[in-house]
């Protein structure tokens, strides 16, 4: 797996496979997955019960690279009870009236929740940085920004995880032509999904400083291969789980303690039940 967490390590997208690892197939992958989804639905129960944390999985990748996609599958393992999913699109009038951050911050995850971001906070040093939508003296201060708001973030106890949905510029051309002969992707037809292949490498070089100035350990990126959807999937989901299950066992003890508090009370409330009848019988 191409995770990043530290800061300043150089990234070279092209350097690394958006295709599965040799020996990797459909059928082994999709076996693992269903593996994985059983136990990522306990490790979020677990996680909503105890309200100790919470998960931001942020979602970027180009146009065509399968955020939908994941969403649709990874989320798809998890109980909806905990789980918000927020696209982000162009900036509101509203929104281009606060900081960049405002209008993510407010969608962060309770403690218990899982909350999705397709596109995020990322999107204003890549997108503006890509079309000079603002100097590079403003952009160019936000990694630090948007390093502080995930700090401050993972201290009130939310897991964040960041992916790259990693593709080729072929298979984004072969993705894009799908949709326009598919009825049930047709509605997702922009022109400027191809406007912006012109931008490419622009981009790539986008995407490596982002990764490269915001990977800390606390909320690495992984760099997810997307060429082939069903890899992509199990990917993410391999994360996911490998992130969250160190502390199923503290979610669990709160769980417990909880439990042994809830049947305290209970018990109390019962004595006292009793005592008050016991009371109106004596009075009688």
């Amino acid at each position: 797996m191409n995770v990043f967490d530290k800061p300043g390590r150089k990234v070279r997208l092209d350097d690394i496979s958006a295709d599965p690892p040799k020996g990797m197939t459909r059928e082994k992958a999709e076996k693992r997955f269903a593996t994985l989804g059983r136990e990522l639905f306990e490790l979020q129960d677990a996680m909503y019960g105890s309200k100790v944390n919470s998960v931001l999985v942020v979602l970027q990748g180009r146009d065509g690279a399968g955020k939908d996609g994941s969403i649709k599958h990874v989320v798809g393992c998890l109980n909806p009870r905990g789980v918000i999913v927020t696209s982000f699109g162009v900036p509101t009038l509203e929104e281009r009236q606060h900081d960049f951050l405002w209008r993510v911050h407010r969608h962060a995850p309770r403690l218990g929740e899982f909350s999705i971001f397709n596109r995020s906070h990322y999107e204003d040093v890549l997108v503006v940085r890509v079309h000079d939508l603002a100097p590079g003296s403003v952009w160019k201060e936000r990694f630090g920004h948007i390093r502080d708001f995930e700090e401050l973030l993972a201290e009130h106890g939310t897991i964040v995880l960041k992916y790259f949905l990693h593709i080729t510029k072929k298979e984004q051309e072969q993705r894009l032509l799908e949709r326009e002969e598919s009825p049930d992707t047709a509605w997702k037809l922009n022109p400027n999904d191809w406007k912006e292949r012109d931008h490419w490498d622009d981009y790539t070089g986008a995407y490596e400083d982002a990764i490269s100035k915001t990977a800390v350990k606390h909320a690495p990126w992984t760099i997810v291969p997307a060429n082939a959807k069903w890899y992509r999937n199990l990917v993410i989901a391999e994360s996911i789980v490998g992130a969250l299950k160190g502390r199923r066992k503290g979610w669990e003890d709160t769980l417990d303690a909880m439990g042994k508090a809830g049947r305290e009370g209970l018990e109390a409330y019962r004595a006292q039940v009793a005592a008050a009848r016991e009371g109106k019988r004596k009075a009688r």
